[in-house]
Parts: structure tokens; sequence; C-alpha cells
């Protein structure tokens, strides 16, 4: 299905006034034809003021990023795209089977209301059941799309709980409306089933021997340390799954991420031990080092002189005091070296 769009529709003020000028003009006509006794062309008139508001139903009025897709029993004859006064065919249908649907928008999904002032009840997965008059133009703006967390296992096993944002926006009108049943129902379920495969090939943190790209080797990607790579390759996923849709998808943005509750607290364990490794590896090296500059700055300005025994001891010593958690509490030695 290819887009057509109606460009020389816009005629919506001219039959306005016109048939405001019918009603007139044959209003007067019974009233003159009644008063003479006319009948035949009384009952003219009104027949002409009774089919006279058929072409007014022709008549539609869009905003800008607005489209209306029309058929003419069963068939698609274009688009209106534009903001505009367009008159068109009375006996057209405007189509749009996502008009009931509400995306949670930032997670949550609030009643919504229709053109014609009536309520949708919003439902918990982020449909809407209409009750009332839908309105069936189809927004060409950027929209947010949150479907909300999912527990999904990285490729370590490790289950974890991610959400995104998706920005996008309707290109083909047609495609969208007739190529999908619902397209934003088909847009949710897709972010769904491109968010899981692209999770499964990476680990939450970095891991070694984990081939995250696909070329064989080993790399650094993580869903923590790399959330640009791993956003954009979810962008790509999803819009090769909704090009023929007519959608796309402008950006894609990881909200949320985190272990599961499951073993969140084991892996914060983890992490507390790992980051204390780190610090002592730290903190031995510092001291390695300051031990041999004393004993470097020693021997060269010969202060004293240290048997190995002694170096030794005095080696000893100094590690304790700097590799301790607390103060030290020296002893001096008042009586002699030796």
């Amino acid at each position: 299905m290819t887009e057509k769009i109606l460009t020389n529709k816009k005629h919506g003020m001219a039959v306005l006034l016109l048939e405001l000028a019918i009603y007139l003009l044959f209003t007067a006509g019974v009233i003159v034809s009644a008063v003479n006794g006319w009948i035949p062309l009384v009952v003219v008139c009104a027949v002409v003021l009774v089919l006279a508001w058929i072409p007014l139903c022709g008549l539609r009025v869009l905003k800008p990023q607005e489209a209306l897709v029309l058929t003419l029993f069963g068939n698609y004859i274009g688009t209106l795209k534009g903001a505009g006064f367009y008159a068109v065919n009375p006996f057209c249908t405007s189509i749009n089977p996502a008009a009931d649907t509400k995306l949670a928008q930032s997670g949550e999904t609030t009643p919504s209301k229709s053109s014609g002032g009536l309520t949708l009840l919003a439902t918990e997965n982020g449909g809407a059941v209409s009750v009332g008059l839908t309105n069936k133009k189809i927004s060409l703006k950027n929209m947010t799309l949150n479907n909300g967390r999912q527990k999904i296992n990285d490729c370590l096993g490790n289950p974890v709980e991610i959400a995104i944002a998706v920005i996008w926006r309707v290109t083909d009108t047609a495609k969208a409306v007739f190529n999908v049943d619902n397209y934003k129902e088909y847009l949710s379920l897709q972010c769904d089933s491109a968010l899981r495969n692209i999770v499964r090939m990476y680990p939450y943190d970095v891991a070694p021997n984990v081939d995250t790209t696909g070329d064989g080797q080993a790399d650094e990607g993580s869903l923590r340390g790399s959330s640009e790579t791993v956003a954009r390759r979810i962008r790509e996923e999803i819009q090769g799954k909704v090009a023929d849709a007519g959608l796309e998808i402008v950006e894609a943005r990881i909200t949320y991420l985190a272990y599961a509750s499951e073993i969140a607290s084991v892996m914060l364990q983890r992490q507390q031990a790992s980051a204390i490794i780190d610090a002592r590896k730290m903190i031995v090296d510092g001291a390695v080092g300051m031990v041999e500059m004393a004993l470097e700055r020693l021997n060269e300005n010969q202060v004293i002189t240290l048997d190995e025994e002694r170096k030794a001891a005095m080696v000893s010593n100094l590690l304790v005091v700097l590799c301790g958690n607390r103060d030290a509490q020296p002893v001096v030695n008042s009586g002699s070296l030796y």
C-alpha cells in the first residue's frame, strides 16, 4: 500500500459558504412559493433543503501535524495532510484502527478524551476502551512510548530489570492503517521483542570472554558501560521491524537498569567486595613504594646502617602502620639500637 496525498481538497470554506447560500435561497423560495400558491416549486425547494446537508458531511478540519486516511466504499482514495479546511466526498469514511489505543507515557496510562468529548476508559496494558465517539485523525508528531520495566536475563543468565523510552512518529499513514491491525499495539510488541533480543547479548557489567558484537572476539561491552551502543542497537532493531507499518523510530533511550530484586543484594555484596579488593591493592602498592623510598633515602644520606634483619623488621613495621585500618600506637625504645 502506497500513501497518496490529496492536495486539491482545500475547498471547505467555499463549500460551507455555498451551502449557506443554498439554504438561504431555497428557504426564501419556499416562503415565496407558499405565499403565491406555487405548490410544485414549494415541493422542489423543500426537497433541496432536506438533501442540502449531505455535502456538509464531507467537511474536514485538520490542525498542524495531523492526517486523515479516507476510504470510499472500502477503497483507499487518499490521505489529507497539513492544516486546513477540506471538502471531500461526503460518503468517504475516515480510518484509524489505533484511535482507541493510548500508549503509556512516562510509565503511566491516564484516561483520555475523544474529539467528541466522551471519555475513553484506559486499561492497565496501555489500551483504552471507547464508550463514545472517537477521533479518527492520525497524529504525525513525535510521540513517546514507555512500556515500563521488564525482567530479562543477560548473556550470563543474571536477571536484570530494564526499561526504555522510544521516540517515534508516523511517516506513512497508508502503511500504518492498512499493513497492520493496530500500529500502536504493533509498535509496543516489537519494542518488547527487540529489547529482549538485544539485552540477551550483553552482560550487566563487564565480563571476561564475552562477545557482544558478534565478531568472534571478546570485548568490554556491557549494559551499564555501553548504554549508548545498546540503545542504538535497540533503535535499529525496532526500526527494522516497524518499517512496514510506516513508522520511524527517532530515538531509543534506556530509562531504568538494575539487577532483579532476587539477586540485587548478592550482586551488591559482590561489587562491595570488588571495591574493597581494589582499594587494598592500591594501599599495598602505595605502602611498598613508600617503604622503598624510605630505605633508599636512609642509604643515600647514610643516616643509619641497618643489617638485613633490622631492615626486615623496619619494613614489617612500616607496612603494618601504612596498611592498617586504624592509627598506629608506636612503642618507643629508649635503650640502645642493638
